[in-house]
């Protein structure tokens, strides 16, 4: 494949149009399929935040050649691998002697193998592996990380590399993770990148290589998982794998058929470390201008007083997703995730940046600036949601400490945790 080919793009099993790039004038391109854009079916898949426009002409994109965009448009951009895919992917392609590798063939690897509902064809196909060991699987994963510290170690099996690769990895974030399909009967487990029938229970797996000073951050996630369910925050059913992976249903596999999600970045083109546009004011004008209902407004404010008081300060703007109704052609809000301590709590924090801005904010939140959000936007009770939300502080210490959370990192998580003062 040319650097400068196109790629078709799919979505609900029909093209819908057509992606091009080229590196040397550092634009790429779009334009609607000229069937699908006269049938006006889907007309919402892509909401009009000036991005990609309704229309049967060729659109080009110059302002996205950056680390979060690579050149694509936001939309397509959501389809490419996380950080820590991204290292596997490269070192896989190190392993097969291939590094010059365009972005639109990174999204023919992805395929129809990727997060959502959005797939890329033609597709570079890679062989079919029938069931997985998750020991295997943290294995390679381990030489990988070892691979990026040492230089000097010699190169990975192409194979090992295949396999992870092969399983796929989620969108957003750092940490090693991987998608897996559960068989409902049998409870056999195999790779979850093509699988997605009502005869499985589809998981993203954050899988815990190491034990850090005596804990696992991933049950820190499940004690937080438990309790922001607990207060009427939307997330998927979660669980432990072998007391320790972090386990969630996908929200974009749902009754056998793939769900087409946006997160806040691929929406708008709102780059999630650009400080100048990440703010919770952004977050629920764009709720409000998809048109979600307003409870759903309401949970997202919920959602806000979760993380700043329980100080998950990694809220970013690929952290929050929207999904798509295709017989309503309407957005909601996707299912919380990502919901955690995001921090070392074994090192001495102060002041905590937030990824988020509150009223213009990013350390020592206060009362007043949540209230003023709530008063924007119209939220019913704040004051309410807020003790509700932090009357559960005692909840989640004792949660941590019956998981076998050590003294010391509770006590580093608590001195992090906000207490508002509530008239």
């Amino acid at each position: 494949m040319a650097p400068n080919d196109i790629i078709q793009v799919h979505i609900f099993g029909q093209e819908i149009g057509k992606i091009g790039y080229d590196p040397q004038h550092r634009r790429s391109s779009f334009q609607y399929h000229p069937s699908f854009f006269d049938s006006q079916q889907l007309n919402n898949i892509f909401p009009n935040t000036g991005i990609i426009r309704r229309t049967p002409m060729v659109q080009q994109y110059s302002q996205y050649f950056n680390d979060t965009f690579h050149g694509l448009p936001p939309q397509f951009a959501d389809s490419l691998p996380d950080r820590f895919g991204s290292i596997i992917f490269k070192t896989w392609l190190t392993s097969k002697e291939e590094t010059d590798i365009s972005i639109l063939e990174q999204l023919a690897y992805i395929s129809n193998r990727g997060m959502g509902a959005i797939e890329y064809f033609p597709s570079k196909k890679l062989p079919k592996r029938a069931s997985i060991d998750l020991d295997e699987i943290i294995e390679v994963l381990r030489e990988v990380l070892d691979l990026k510290q040492n230089k000097s170690q010699s190169k990975l099996d192409s194979q090992g590399l295949t396999n992870i690769f092969k399983i796929g990895t989620s969108a957003g974030g750092a940490r090693p993770k991987i998608l897996i399909s559960e068989h409902k009967r049998t409870g056999k487990i195999i790779p979850g990148d093509l699988e997605y029938s009502d005869a499985y229970h589809h998981y993203l797996v954050k899988l815990s290589l190491d034990q850090e000073e005596g804990y696992h951050r991933e049950v820190i996630e499940y004690c937080y998982y438990f309790l922001a369910t607990s207060v009427g925050i939307t997330m998927m059913d979660s669980k432990l794998i072998d007391d320790k992976h972090f386990t969630t249903l996908r929200f974009d596999r749902q009754d056998g058929t793939k769900q087409h999600i946006l997160t806040a970045t691929g929406l708008t083109g709102w780059d999630f470390k650009n400080p100048d546009v990440s703010s919770y004011e952004n977050l629920f004008k764009l709720s409000s201008f998809l048109r979600v209902p307003h409870t759903q407004l309401e949970e997202l404010y919920r959602r806000m007083i979760f993380n700043v008081i329980y100080s998950n300060t990694d809220d970013h703007l690929k952290n929050h997703s929207f999904l798509y109704q295709k017989e309503k052609s309407r957005w909601s809000l996707a299912p919380a995730y990502d919901l955690t301590y995001a921090l070392n709590p074994l090192l001495q924090v102060t002041r905590p940046s937030r990824a988020m801005s509150i009223n213009g904010k990013r350390q020592d939140i206060t009362l007043e600036d949540v209230l003023k959000i709530a008063d924007d936007f119209t939220i019913k009770n704040p004051k309410g949601i807020i003790r509700e939300v932090q009357s559960k502080k005692e909840e989640l210490l004792h949660l941590m400490s019956s998981f076998g959370i050590p003294e010391k990192v509770i006590q580093g998580i608590e001195q992090n945790i906000t207490n508002f003062v509530i008239n």
